[in-house]
């Protein structure tokens, strides 16, 4: 991967994407199921990111995690329009990771659905009556942490989607790592944990994906949180590549 640039770089999602080294994030997804990406946004975007947790007017709904039983902690939905940078970021990220999301489905002798575009496969979930924004800003505090669950939001769903850390691990939170747990056939379950770079993102199984087996590819579900916090506080993007029912 290319060296990361320095906090006064101005950083675009289109620039981020072109410079990642796409060929060793496919093998690390076919591996463990996630994968680091370079740094996406810059200090000043991920400050302001953070700035907008507090705006209502720019959100769906709040979701309090205890009170669904999801963990503890806090996450808002966008509403549409989305703020620019998720916009771009998804527009720059999803023709990079469609081709790893394609060979996925031919492996597990499934239809790949997702068009050439993400407006078009947007269009598509519109059509199903999958409307609404799946970006999602997330906070936790000391002691809070994230059950293990799948984004899906309705019948029609991107495998991959990605996470961006816009909190400094180790100064503004410490604990909080993210979790990957993979159930394979007839087998005890592994686990795998990030810790993700200020403003660098993680892209990560959605629902499923394909592993070897002896009679070729079996699917192995996956499933995703977040580890306790410790201290302070962490904030996350979350870039879902399907909108929700």
């Amino acid at each position: 991967m290319s060296a990361t640039p320095g906090p006064a770089a101005t950083i675009t999602g289109t620039a981020a994407a072109a410079a990642a080294d796409w060929t060793a994030i496919g093998e690390r997804l076919d591996d463990v199921g996630g994968a680091l990406l370079p740094r996406l946004i810059d200090d000043e975007q991920a400050a302001e990111m953070r700035a907008l947790y507090a705006r209502d007017g720019l959100f769906r709904s709040t979701i309090d995690m205890n009170r669904h039983r999801f963990g503890s902690g806090e996450y808002r939905y966008f509403d549409r329009p989305e703020p620019a940078v998720i916009d771009e970021l998804k527009h720059a990220l999803y023709p990079r990771l469609l081709p790893i999301a394609r060979d996925w489905w031919t492996k597990l002798r499934r239809d790949p659905p997702w068009p050439d575009s993400l407006d078009e496969w947007l269009a598509m979930c519109h059509d199903a009556g999958q409307t609404k924004s799946t970006a999602i800003l997330l906070r936790y505090g000391a002691g809070d942490w994230n059950a293990l669950h799948r984004d899906l939001y309705g019948d029609l769903v991107f495998p991959l989607q990605v996470v961006v850390m816009l909190s400094r691990p180790e100064i503004d939170h410490s604990g909080g790592e993210f979790l990957l747990v993979e159930q394979r056939p007839r087998a005890q379950s592994r686990g795998s944990s990030f810790t993700i770079p200020h403003g660098h993102g993680l892209v990560f199984t959605t629902r499923d994906r394909p592993i070897r087996s002896a009679r070729g590819w079996s699917v192995a579900p996956m499933r995703h949180g977040v580890s306790t916090v410790h201290s302070g506080e962490r904030v996350t993007l979350a870039l879902v590549f399907h909108d929700a029912a």
